[in-house]
């Protein structure tokens, strides 16, 4: 196992579960001292540090920073990973869930990078990332607001870079697809048919497959790490595929009225 973090300290937000708790772990192996913030840390295992954090409560936001860089000693890296979901069209969502899903996936990201930016131009490997999505870059049927909110963590995250490139502080962002975490598991449970919405996900990203939460983290932390000191700006998909590749469907057979004459690309199904 890589340990080029070894002597770094990183806080990540969202980090008692699914993406965020598999980057504070993978981070932690590879050598740094690790703080999560979470609405709920409890389930946060040793050695990372769990503190309480609701990143649309400004004063919490600033609490929480300043307990974990006291504990940490410092902030070297900051992933910026806490978010919640929304499903439906324009019309599917009042002004209230608007300003609420927005809140927490493009102002909370201003609010802990803001209480976190003194420590990191302190330090001389400094590095945010946040987590955006695939809905950023792709039309996505019912995804109206999630989507508004992750182009706007993508269009923030460049600002960011050329904000800060002077101050040595890199900025970049994943995209993930489809992911295998609970609260994805938990939209597949209330689904009139959840294998069939399953399948219909999969089927979606070229792989196959949904991505997992481990793969997202390794990509999060090749972005943070020092290895990558000259990445900046960057938009990193860890998709399936998903954003480049247009693949080719299965041609049809002879007996569903294929011409038998005529050369068939199968490409993959």
């Amino acid at each position: 196992m890589s340990a080029e973090f070894t002597g770094l300290r990183a806080v990540v937000t969202g980090g008692g579960s699914g993406i965020g708790l598999a980057t504070a772990q993978v981070l932690a192996e590879r050598g740094a001292a690790v703080a999560c913030l979470d609405l709920d840390p409890s389930g946060v295992p040793a050695p990372l540090h769990g503190v309480v954090c609701d990143v649309t409560d400004a004063d919490q936001v600033s609490r929480a920073v300043a307990e974990a860089a006291r504990h940490l000693g410092g902030i070297d890296v900051l992933v910026n990973n806490a978010g919640t979901g929304a499903q439906g069209t324009v019309e599917a969502n009042d002004d209230d869930e608007w300003h609420r899903v927005l809140d927490v996936n493009v102002v909370g990201i201003v609010r802990v990078t803001r209480a976190a930016l003194p420590h990191l131009r302190a330090s001389a490997h400094a590095a945010v990332v946040n987590t955006c999505s695939i809905a950023a870059t792709a039309g996505l049927p019912n995804r109206a607001l999630y989507s508004a909110t992750k182009g706007a963590v993508q269009a923030l995250t460049l600002a960011m870079a050329a904000d800060h490139v002077a101050e040595q502080i890199r900025v970049n962002c994943v995209n993930p697809g489809t992911v295998d975490t609970p609260w994805v598991r938990r939209l597949l449970a209330a689904a009139a048919e959840p294998s069939a919405e399953l399948a219909a996900l999969r089927a979606r990203q070229p792989i196959g497959r949904l991505v997992s939460a481990a793969e997202v983290a390794a990509a999060i932390a090749y972005l943070a790490s020092p290895l990558a000191a000259s990445t900046t700006g960057t938009v990193l998909a860890v998709d399936g595929g998903m954003h480049g590749l247009r693949l080719r469907q299965a041609a049809p057979t002879a007996a569903d009225g294929e011409n038998p004459s005529l050369p068939v690309n199968r490409g993959n199904p």
